[in-house]
């Protein structure tokens, strides 16, 4: 075993006297000095029912810290609620919150020489914020994950958050009523935890699952089961062995880890945040990662899990017939997955793995045998083209055919978009452009949950496309195209739009094209002009000025050395 904690230049060095003043005002005692101090970085919050079961766990991962000889810290680090903030000014807070977290962590436990750290996240920002934080520091590290909620009920389905944002299109279009709305709204969410489907904060803990970050299982259990607590007090137990054996991420985040986590992603269905969040990390990482990698192992990895969004089944269904570690040995069984990449316990994902079936259950289709997937191929498409040459992502999963031209309807914003799918006033075939809702244009990439479900509410999922520069949230589907880049802020492309011009969206070919003359794209190109920042102060101006194109992941220090 290893003692060589950083820390012990705090409590051991040759000006250890203020310090280790400090620290006996905090409860160490005489033999504690000696012992790794952990980070415990606790997203607790009221603000979200994602976070609000956060610091019971917590409080039991600090007491298992201690139990298993370590010294905890606990601090506290920022979360805001991407259901809540939807559709608002709000929204542009959230991917933007991914780099506060980033941050916040970082600066406690490098400012404090902590030995390592375990992080408690519940929300979509807290996950990827926190690999992130656990990528730069490089010291070993575990992550918790809040758990997911339990589906609501409301005529004899389950309801997700989403199921609220779909009632509002139904009852626009006049398929409800205002009493449905409102039963709908009241039953969605029934208590603590993220949201229920294979939505951003779930693919997130399966693909941090899938990378050996986290324990097995842990990734889908619901956040008010015992289980949850059990296993946050075994992470606990984890991490203060890998301390000693000092395993660190560069160990775990390796090439083959990021491939592993983007398999699991494609099979399970999940969100097109996950490409964003990725790419983040890997850039973090020092690991070569491109965006065109998502798309050759889409191509090779069917979506065998029938899951919300599109699908018929919510993430505590997937819990109950195997959870993460089925779909992991099922893609292990076919080659697809990489069984000697490490986990943070030290032993290989084959390892792992090996007393898990390779079938699903045969008593349930949440998943599907190999034989029989939801789809043969990955849902989540890179799209190239005049439109996008540096990419796009499209959610194809839940089409019928992922196939369209149309007429481009232009909006500078999301809240002009929304208002004209609730007027009726969006058409079979318009294909919907929202732009300037970029990293740097929004700036923060708002999610454009409110105008997607607008649209599946009015029944127009299969014949409307939307594009834009913005993201989607995981509880998106239909013929929709985000992270479309260069953005319209830097003069994309989608910065050349005009209403009417015609617009294809084919995923088989992987193209986003605008069907407009090179000469007249060079002159419209040589009339625009970048606009005016909309924010010149706090952190959303920090923010634009920083950060760099949603094919790159949207992080804010890649050009800083």
């Amino acid at each position: 075993m290893s003692d060589n904690y950083r820390s012990k230049v705090v409590t051991q060095g040759h000006q250890r006297s203020p310090n280790r003043a400090m620290l006996r005002a905090v409860g160490f005692g005489d033999d504690d000095f000696s012992k790794p101090i952990v980070g415990l970085a606790n997203g607790y919050s009221t603000i979200t029912p994602c976070n609000m079961g956060i610091n019971t766990l917590a409080l039991r991962g600090e007491a298992a810290l201690k139990k298993a000889g370590a010294m905890p810290q606990m601090f506290g680090t920022i979360t805001i609620s991407d259901g809540i903030s939807m559709g608002t000014e709000g929204m542009k807070y959230s991917l933007v919150s991914r780099d506060v977290i980033a941050d916040s962590i970082e600066t406690a436990c490098n400012g404090q020489s902590m030995d390592a750290v375990l992080a408690i996240g519940g929300c979509d920002k807290n996950m990827p914020g926190a690999i992130i934080a656990i990528a730069r520091m490089n010291i070993p590290a575990i992550f918790v994950y809040g758990g997911t909620i339990k589906p609501g009920h409301y005529n004899g389905e389950d309801l997700t958050v989403v199921s609220a944002f779909e009632a509002v299109g139904q009852f626009s279009a006049g398929k409800i009523d205002e009493s449905q709305l409102t039963a709908i709204e009241k039953n969605a969410c029934p208590g603590a935890g993220s949201c229920g489907g294979m939505f951003t904060a779930n693919t997130m803990s399966s693909a941090i699952e899938a990378m050996g970050l986290s324990l097995p299982y842990s990734s889908t259990m619901a956040a008010e089961d015992a289980e949850k607590a059990e296993s946050t007090e075994k992470s606990a137990f984890v991490l203060v062995e890998a301390i000693h054996k000092q395993i660190l991420p560069s160990q775990i985040l390796t090439r083959k880890a990021f491939e592993n986590a983007i398999s699991v992603i494609m099979a399970v269905g999940g969100s097109t945040n996950a490409v964003l969040h990725l790419l983040a990390i890997a850039n973090t990482m020092g690991v070569e990662l491109t965006i065109d990698d998502f798309e050759t192992i889409r191509q090779r990895v069917p979506v065998i899990c029938d899951l919300k969004p599109s699908g018929r089944y919510v993430t505590t269904n997937l819990h109950q017939a195997g959870g993460i570690p089925l779909v992991m040995k099922m893609l292990l069984k076919q080659g697809l997955l990489h069984g000697d990449a490490l986990t943070i316990s030290g032993e290989t994902i084959a390892e792992v793995l090996q007393d898990v079936p390779d079938t699903p259950p045969p008593d349930q289709d949440v998943v599907r045998t190999w034989d029989n997937p939801v789809y043969q191929e990955g849902h989540l498409a890179i799209l190239k083209g005049n439109l996008a040459t540096e990419g796009a992502v499209a959610k194809i999963s839940g089409v019928k055919n992922p196939q369209i031209t149309g007429s481009a309807r232009v909006f500078e914003s999301e809240e002009e978009c929304l208002d004209a799918i609730l007027a009726g006033k969006i058409n079979s075939g318009d294909i919907i452009v929202v732009r300037y809702e970029g990293p740097k244009g929004g700036p923060g990439m708002r999610e454009m949950l409110a105008p997607t479900s607008a649209i599946i509410g009015a029944g127009l999922g299969d014949s409307v496309g939307l594009i834009t520069d913005g993201r989607f949230s995981g509880g998106t589907y239909g013929m929709v195209v985000g992270h479309v880049a260069p953005e319209a802020a830097v003069g994309g492309t989608i910065a050349l739009v005009e209403e009417g011009d015609s617009i294809t969206i084919d995923a088989h070919a992987k193209l986003l094209q605008l069907n407009v003359p090179e000469a007249e794209l060079a002159k419209r190109k040589a009339q625009w002009q970048p606009r005016e920042p909309r924010y010149t102060r706090g952190v959303l101006a920090k923010y634009a000025k920083l950060v760099s194109s949603s094919s790159l992941g949207a992080v804010t220090d890649i050009n800083l050395g």
